[in-house]
C-alpha cells in the first residue's frame, strides 16, 4: 500500500499523458445560492471536548476497512459562499443530494500549464487538461445503509497515482468515525457502471471550471460538490491549511468527509463551543472559532459531532 504521506509530495508535476477517462460534468445551474435540503438535521448536536486549549489533530485511523459502490444519484443546483468573502473553506458552499453544490474560493478559469510554487516550495500546476484517469478495480461495501457507488479519478497528467488516491479515499469513507456511523449510509468504490458520485482530484483551474459551471466561485483555492462531482483541489490535497500543515493526511480526511457530507445533504455548521471538536461540516479553513481540530463526522463512541446551523 502506498501512503500519500502527511508531508505530501515533494512536487506535483506533469507526467506523460495517461488514459483519458472523463472530463467532468459541466451542466450549468443558476449561480444563485439555492436552499439547502438535508436528509439530516444539521443543527446543534453533541460534541465532545473540554477547555479552549488546542488539542491534537484527530488523524485518520490505519484501519484496513475499505469502502465503495452504489446506485446513481447526485446533486444538481448549488449554493456557494458569499463570493465577496475573501476567506476560504473546505468547500465553497453547502450542497445537498439532489440539489446541491458546495464550494468556496475564486476561480480564474485560466488556461495553460503554468505552475505556482507554494510557500513550502512544492509546485502545484495551476491548471490541467480537464480529463481524468480512473482508478481501477473496486472495493467492498462498507456501512449498513443504502449503498452509494462512487469512482475515484485524478486529473490526467498529474504525478499522483489514481490507485493510491482511491485507496486513501476508501480508507476515509470506511472509517467507523465517518458517515457510515449514521447507520443510513454505505459506500462502495467501483471503476465502472452506474455511480452515485465521483471523487475527482484536479488542479485549481480545473476545479474552478467545473465548480464555476454551477455558479460556484472556488478562487483556485478550495473544493466543491456539484451535481455528482466531489471536486478536490490539488492544492488543498497536497498542502492542507495552516492548522493541518503538519498532518496533511488528516486534512485529506476532512476534505472527503466535508464534501461527501454535502453530497449526503449536510449543510455547514459552526463551532459548538470553545474547546470542543470542530465538526467536519464546519468551514474550518475560515478559522477554528475556539474549536479544536477534528476531521471526522462522528466520535469514537458513534456520536455526531455537530454545531449550530450556519445560514
Amino acid at each position: 500500500m502506498t501512503v500519500l504521506g502527511a508531508a505530501g509530495f515533494a512536487a506535483v508535476g506533469w507526467a506523460p499523458a495517461d488514459r483519458d477517462e472523463s472530463a467532468g460534468g459541466r451542466s450549468a445551474v443558476s449561480a444563485e445560492p439555492g436552499p439547502e435540503r438535508s436528509r439530516r438535521s444539521s443543527g446543534a448536536g453533541a460534541g465532545t471536548g473540554a477547555d479552549g486549549e488546542r488539542g491534537p489533530v484527530v488523524s485518520p485511523s490505519t484501519s484496513p476497512s475499505r469502502s465503495t459502490d452504489g446506485s446513481t444519484g447526485g446533486s444538481t443546483g448549488g449554493s456557494a459562499d458569499d463570493p465577496n468573502d475573501a476567506s476560504t473553506d473546505e468547500s465553497a458552499g453547502g450542497g445537498s443530494r439532489g440539489s446541491g453544490g458546495s464550494t468556496g474560493g475564486s476561480s480564474d478559469g485560466s488556461g495553460g500549464r503554468s505552475a505556482s510554487p507554494s510557500p513550502s516550495g512544492r509546485v502545484i500546476p495551476e491548471t490541467g487538461p480537464g480529463t481524468f484517469t480512473r482508478a481501477p478495480g473496486s472495493g467492498p461495501k462498507v456501512g449498513d445503509g443504502k449503498v452509494l457507488r462512487y469512482r475515484v479519478e485524478v486529473e490526467k497528467g498529474l504525478s499522483l497515482s489514481a490507485a493510491d488516491v482511491a485507496e486513501e479515499v476508501e480508507r476515509i469513507l470506511g472509517d467507523p468515525r465517518g458517515w457510515t456511523a449514521d447507520g443510513d449510509s454505505a459506500f462502495q468504490r467501483v471503476s465502472g457502471g452506474a455511480t452515485d458520485f465521483v471523487v475527482k482530484v484536479a488542479t485549481p483551474g480545473t476545479v474552478d471550471d467545473i465548480c464555476g459551471a454551477y455558479g460556484l466561485d472556488t478562487r483556485g483555492e478550495v473544493n466543491c460538490n456539484v451535481d455528482d462531482n466531489v471536486m478536490v483541489n490539488l492544492k488543498r490535497w497536497e498542502l492542507a491549511t495552516p492548522v493541518y500543515a503538519d498532518d496533511v493526511t488528516a486534512y485529506r480526511a476532512l476534505i472527503i468527509n466535508h464534501e461527501v457530507g454535502h453530497f449526503l445533504g449536510e449543510g455547514h455548521v459552526g463551532c459548538p463551543g470553545r474547546g470542543k471538536p470542530a465538526p467536519a461540516m464546519m468551514q474550518q479553513i475560515k478559522g477554528m472559532k475556539g474549536c479544536v481540530p477534528n476531521v471526522w463526522p462522528y466520535d469514537a463512541k458513534g456520536r455526531l459531532i455537530t454545531g449550530p446551523a450556519v445560514p
